[in-house]
């Protein structure tokens, strides 16, 4: 399965999730909630404590690979992300298809495919540049270190500011689950499902290396991504 790994940038820096971000995060999700409304973000540090001890027991089942979000510039925590529904293609067909764990040494296998979800960040880092830099570094991580097929993201159907977001990462809408599960607010909610293939990923790290290089961070906000 992947090992945790440090993925540096200008503006963000993605380091592994662990106890020591319980704290630093509260504090994070403890600002103006307003911008939560799709997505599942921690309140207070008893809930923290439970949201990283539950992204820790995924990461060694081998299902995830959470980051909490740093600010580069002073190494504020702001937020959250992972990599989830990591999948490998490896050893025989099977069928039906479906989510599979490694063949052969986990500690070496690289995923044939992922999702980055539970991305979250805290109200004063949200239209900073700090979640587009962040999505080029994971983007980054998995197509061209472990080399995968596609990267898949989702959004509750109604957060259009979410759905823009994403396809402003060059993610392709794939389609929408209709009445596919329930929502935060207790609403059957549809699922926008979008992904990036290895082929697209060229042109879409070109369009966000780009955004990265030319928007200055405190003139040009940028659209925040809350992503379910």
């Amino acid at each position: 399965m992947p090992v945790p790994v440090f993925l540096c940038g200008t503006t963000a820096r993605l380091e592994p999730l662990s106890e020591h971000h319980i704290e630093p995060l509260a504090a994070a999700a403890a600002e103006d909630r307003s911008s939560y409304a799709f997505t599942p973000v921690p309140h207070g540090v008893e809930a923290t404590e439970r949201y990283v001890h539950d992204a820790l027991a995924a990461q060694a089942a081998g299902r995830a690979l959470p980051f909490a979000t740093v600010r580069a510039s002073d190494g504020l925590v702001v937020g959250s992300t992972r990599f989830t529904e990591l999948d490998y293609w490896q050893g025989p067909v099977i069928w039906p298809p479906g989510p599979r764990g490694p063949v052969g040494d986990p500690l070496s296998a690289v995923p044939d495919a992922t999702e980055i979800g539970a991305t979250w960040l805290s109200p004063r880092a949200q239209g900073t540049g700090i979640n587009t830099e962040a999505k080029l570094l994971m983007l980054r991580h998995a197509f061209e270190t472990w080399g995968v097929r596609r990267v898949s993201l989702r959004a509750d159907a109604r957060n259009m500011r979410s759905r823009v977001a994403i396809e402003r990462l060059g993610a392709v809408l794939e389609g929408v689950h209709r009445n596919h599960t329930r929502g935060l607010d207790g609403m059957v909610r549809g699922t926008a499902f979008y992904s990036i293939l290895d082929e697209e990923w060229p042109a879409a790290r070109a369009a966000l290396e780009l955004r990265v290089l030319h928007r200055p961070a405190a003139l040009t906000p940028e659209r925040p991504l809350i992503s379910a």
